[in-house]
């Protein structure tokens, strides 16, 4: 979630002097203040995936991989052609204190910071941080309330500058410090956003899982949406197609 200092060097809050942000928020089981935060890897680099094995007898074999031919199965092109442009991005609305420190952030916190901006430090997953290194300006995220009494989008913003070094990583006092991470070789990446506005009503997760299952059967935009495939991220990708039936629920009554 948005940091608690406003960087100057932001065009957006170029004229704006400094001031202290309202505090920030964490995520669910971890420490987090501006939005929902993930522990990184002990390893200091995400686990990949072991190979998928079968087992035959007592012994396992690795399944067998793609031909060497240098064709692709469907499924495979499938994946390949997906293209994420837009973005869902969690923070907790309500009070939680990690530290002393009150490390809720909400969507009207976010409207609150000067030029409506602020700096989305914290995140601790290593996937996140790459979607977030990823990410471009002019490009558009859902604000996603989480870890509250009824999750869901509460509104838009976009995204004002992109990727740069998380500052947080270096407090002691921050609860986002990561002692393992130095200055010379930063781990964390944040971004800037700035609030777009409010949707047109509060789309609750309960709806969203709906439409997810619906469409994991008879075929649709969220069959593979991230919010339920990848659900422990704080930061999540969305193809074009899924950001507009997402957008377009706000038009509609709930199911």
């Amino acid at each position: 979630m948005p940091g608690n200092v406003v960087h100057v060097n932001n065009p957006i809050c170029k004229s704006t002097p400094a001031q202290t942000m309202p505090p920030k928020k964490s995520l669910r089981g971890g420490p987090v203040k501006s939005k929902q935060s993930e522990s990184p890897a002990s390893s200091g680099k995400e686990q990949e995936d072991e190979d998928f094995t079968v087992d035959v007898g007592r012994k396992k074999r690795k399944a067998p991989q793609a031909e060497k031919s240098g064709k692709t199965t469907n499924t495979g092109a499938a994946a390949e052609k997906k293209v994420y442009c837009h973005w869902l991005m969690k923070s907790e609305p309500e009070s939680r204190f990690e530290k002393g420190v009150d490390v809720k952030f909400g969507i009207e916190d976010l409207k609150a910071l000067p030029n409506q901006t602020g700096c989305w430090d914290g995140v601790r997953n290593y996937q996140a941080r790459n979607f977030m290194k990823d990410m471009k300006v002019g490009q558009r995220a859902f604000f996603y309330h989480s870890n509250c009494k009824e999750p869901g989008i509460a509104g838009l913003m976009k995204i004002v500058k992109e990727a740069y070094v998380d500052h947080t990583q270096f407090d002691k006092k921050d609860a986002h410090y990561d002692p393992s991470s130095k200055p010379e070789n930063p781990k964390w990446s944040m971004v800037d956003v700035q609030f777009e506005r409010m949707t047109k009503r509060f789309i609750p997760l309960a709806e969203l899982k709906k439409y997810h299952l619906q469409h994991k059967v008879k075929g649709g935009a969220l069959k593979d949406v991230a919010l339920f495939t990848r659900a422990r991220l704080s930061v999540q990708p969305l193809t074009r197609e899924e950001f507009d039936f997402i957008l377009s629920l706000e038009e509609q009554h709930p199911i």
